[in-house]
């Protein structure tokens, strides 16, 4: 299956999710080509950037997962090769 890059950007205003959303990053790690978390500590948020390269599939499981997490937001983009 072709490969894709793709950026998943990733809102957290629930701070006790973290460890979920890390387990589900983990779970792909061999995927992940590159990871930056910011806190935004004047918001209480936080925010992860997260590079994949992987079959399209899995990138929208991932997504998806992290999306349906209670107090996360996830969109991911894709480029265009």
């Amino acid at each position: 299956m072709e490969k894709r890059v793709a950026l998943i950007s990733i809102i957290i205003e629930n701070p006790e999710a973290a460890d979920q959303i890390n387990r589900i990053l983990h779970d792909v790690s061999s995927f992940v080509v590159g990871r930056m978390g910011i806190p935004y500590r004047e918001k209480n948020i936080s925010i992860i950037s997260v590079v994949i390269d992987a079959p399209q599939d899995v990138i929208n499981s991932v997504s998806g997962r992290l999306g349906r997490l209670q107090g996360v937001t996830a969109k991911t983009m894709y480029s265009k090769k």
